[in-house]
């Protein structure tokens, strides 16, 4: 069984042109999760899959250990383009073996750490799950945009202290075996373990205002 990080990258984005390589902390944004995968002992490879050949050249100059680059195909680089399609299309093209696992990462969620790779592994196999994602506990509550409660009755308002919260994905880091991923065309299938993350790894790098943001915090907690 391998266990690979598999950290898609594309060229392209609406908001922020080749977002994945702009500076983050001093250091381009995919060198980030890149370093944490690299860094985990329970991984065996990591593979950046791009489209674009500057985020190519710029991940090749990180030197990291584990890294190697798989160029997707550009039907799987599009706005419309789902992550589960590079996901299949790196599945066929590397002919995996069904008992391999992947550990999808997204480079958008740079506070991911190593330690939390492993600790994401260790409840996958201590809960002898299918499947397994990071989240957050937030004590937020949630409503539709039609003034609907999701998550609480406002008429029982609870205390914050009183209240269990519930789990928001946080997108950092997911773990499924290819026989899966293959069989359910999903990054998550059957019974899935849940490893918690610290609340402000609930941030993610989708606009520009989101870098100030993440800075600040990784200038926090970068080394804890």
């Amino acid at each position: 069984m391998t266990k690979i990080a598999f950290i898609p990258v594309r060229g392209g984005s609406k908001s922020i042109p080749l977002k994945n390589i702009k500076p983050l902390f001093g250091k381009p944004l995919v060198y980030w999760t890149a370093k944490a995968a690299s860094d985990s002992s329970c991984l065996d490879k990591v593979i950046i899959a791009t489209d674009s050949r500057e985020i190519e050249e710029t991940v090749r100059n990180f030197n990291l250990p584990k890294v190697e680059i798989y160029k997707r195909r550009p039907e799987n680089a599009q706005d419309t383009s789902s992550t589960e399609s590079v996901m299949l299309e790196y599945i066929e093209a590397a002919a995996l073996n069904e008992e391999d696992r992947l550990f999808l990462i997204q480079a958008t969620s740079p506070l991911l750490k190593s330690k939390n790779i492993e600790g994401l592994y260790k409840k996958y196999l201590d809960e002898k799950a299918d499947s397994a994602m990071t989240g957050v506990l937030t004590k937020h509550f949630f409503w539709t945009t039609d003034g609907i409660p999701i998550n609480y009755d406002y008429r029982n308002r609870p205390r914050r202290q009183d209240y269990e919260g519930i789990i928001q994905e946080n997108g950092a880091c997911y773990i499924n075996s290819v026989k899966n991923i293959l069989r359910d065309k999903n990054r998550m299938s059957g019974k899935i373990a849940i490893y918690e993350m610290p609340e402000y790894t609930a941030f993610e790098i989708d606009e520009p205002d989101d870098f100030l943001i993440i800075e600040k915090l990784m200038e926090r907690h970068l080394n804890d």
